[in-house]
């Protein structure tokens, strides 16, 4: 067992403290026996022995007083405290999201022209092949590198989620998803993905630029008519392995978007040039007879 200082003289004040009442009951004792004694010089001594035992437990209670004091002061002074270590958090790698049976994690995709993907339900989520191809990056994972668990929110304030939710009622413009990060390196190939019941709705995949550890966020900006309802899910990739996968709900129907109207088509105006007059030809005026 180790005693620091403070234990050491909390343990020496009690020890005196109960020696000083131990000493108190001796002496009262000792002055009640001597009212029995018969001999004088009993009698003194018992009462003598009494009261210098009386005086022996004040002044273990003033010891106890004086040492609960100055005793850990003056200790400190020829024994300096050393240095306690601050630990520094480590983010855990494991994800803190609850699987469930309904969550679809792992796509299969089927490349479409419209980057359509069409995913079966498994359990560990997986990079798409067609996505995996897309990548340049050239420097190898770390694989002690973490991802804090995600949180989701409207608005944010410098990388950080202003009041999180898990459930978000329509209408709505973007979502935000703010991490913490710890272990990487510029230049490996990092991937996002955003799922809507199992649809892939968004992606992004580069090379990391954001340095060893921080914060981050990233958002899914969509028009306001394709927020549809439903499960939401985001899944950080580094290199080919996930790391942290999060999850929201969106409830309620979003606003019909507003069709444009027909353009008006307003008939323009032919200038017509008004017809042009020929002049006639001159008149030719008869001769007149001379005479």
């Amino acid at each position: 067992m180790n005693l620091d200082i403070h234990d050491a003289v909390s343990m020496a004040v009690i020890i005196t403290a109960l020696g000083a009442v131990f000493s108190a009951w001796r002496a009262v004792r000792s002055i009640r026996k001597s009212r029995s004694a018969v001999y004088y010089r009993i009698r003194y001594r018992l009462v003598s022995t009494g009261w210098w035992t009386m005086v022996f437990a004040a002044g273990l209670v003033l010891l106890a007083i004086l040492m609960g004091i100055i005793a850990e002061p003056v200790a400190y002074i020829f024994f300096r405290p050393s240095p306690t270590m601050t630990y520094t958090p480590t983010i855990s790698p494991t994800p803190t999201i609850s699987l469930t049976p309904t969550i679809t994690l792992t796509p299969t995709i089927t490349l479409t022209p419209a980057m359509s993907y069409t995913p079966t339900i498994t359990s560990t989520p997986f990079l798409p092949d067609a996505i995996e191809v897309q990548f340049s990056g050239t420097v190898t994972p770390d694989p002690a590198a973490a991802f804090s668990p995600l949180k989701f929110s409207r608005t944010i304030s410098k990388y950080s989620a202003v009041n999180p939710q898990t459930a978000f009622q329509n209408p709505i413009d973007k979502i935000y998803a703010t991490y913490s990060y710890d272990g990487m390196k510029n230049g490996v190939q990092w991937t996002m993905l955003w799922y809507r019941d199992g649809e892939l709705v968004k992606y992004d995949t580069s090379p990391w630029g954001g340095g060893t550890g921080g914060i981050g966020e990233y958002e899914l900006d969509l028009p306001a008519e394709k927020w549809l309802p439903g499960t939401y899910q985001v899944i950080f990739f580094v290199g080919v392995e996930w790391k942290v996968l999060g999850e929201f709900r969106v409830t309620g129907d979003p606003p019909t978007a507003t069709p444009s109207p027909y353009p008006t088509i307003t008939p323009s105006m032919t200038k017509t040039n008004l017809p042009s007059f020929t002049p006639r030809q001159a008149d030719t005026l008869w001769p007149t007879l001379t005479k």
